[in-house]
């Protein structure tokens, strides 16, 4: 269960885009102990790795939130992605003198996803969106680093009837300079089920997680080096 208290009435909301992932349910509890009431945002985008929808409904529901809403779009029509299209997925990398961005880049995703959570924060009157990017412990994706967060915050004060009016969407990125384990610690001071998370970026037939591709690999080595073990990969 939740460390969280009960979402008050009168809390402002904020849209929060949960992947069902680890960094992602690590931000929703943020944005929950910070005072909002969150409106998560998830994405149906062809993704190979699906289950992490099922992850996100279970994290919605253990941390709560006003409303969840799926958005379905299909990224496959690009491509250019492993996890869009027919790339293998990379396994066994070294992580840490990798060179060049991965094939597990999805072109402008976190762009794409932010400008809808732009127009879901416009309609439900939302003066906040959270992001769960880290520049830390991470693939090298350039829609991770603290210069785009710090530019689409530019963007929608200029892109959005709020903006113009003066109450445009601020963006929070609160993983941006913290390491997977320092979230890991972080998600688990305020009651983060991690059981409940999921990513892999190569799921079996059964949802299990591979172990092997970057995402794994990153989120096993975080626990690791806290001590413990990683409660869904137990689970599977």
């Amino acid at each position: 269960m939740s460390a969280l208290p009960p979402i008050r009435p009168d809390a402002p909301r904020a849209v929060v885009l949960l992947s069902g992932g680890l960094d992602s349910a690590t931000t929703l509890a943020i944005a929950r102990a910070e005072g909002y009431a969150p409106i998560a945002l998830s994405f149906a985008y062809g993704q190979r790795h699906r289950v992490e929808l099922d992850a996100a409904r279970r994290v919605a529901q253990s941390l709560g939130v006003v409303e969840h809403v799926v958005v379905p779009i299909d990224l496959r029509v690009f491509g250019g992605s492993a996890l869009t299209d027919r790339i293998e997925v990379p396994k066994d990398r070294d992580l840490q003198h990798s060179d060049g961005i991965p094939v597990t880049y999805v072109p402008a995703r976190n762009t794409i996803f932010l400008a809808y959570a732009l127009a879901l924060a416009e309609v439900r009157g939302a003066r906040d969106i959270f992001i769960g990017v880290s520049a830390v412990d991470y693939s090298g994706y350039p829609d991770c680093r603290p210069e785009y967060i710090e530019a689409f915050g530019r963007l929608a004060q200029l892109a959005t009837k709020a903006g113009v009016e003066g109450r445009g969407p601020r963006i929070h990125a609160p993983l941006i300079g913290l390491s997977k384990a320092e979230t890991i610690r972080r998600g688990l001071e305020l009651g983060v089920d991690y059981a409940l998370t999921h990513s892999c970026y190569d799921p079996d037939e059964r949802g299990r997680a591979c172990g092997r591709c970057d995402s794994c690999r990153l989120r096993l080595r975080a626990f690791e080096q806290l001590g413990l073990r990683d409660p869904a990969h137990q689970a599977r």
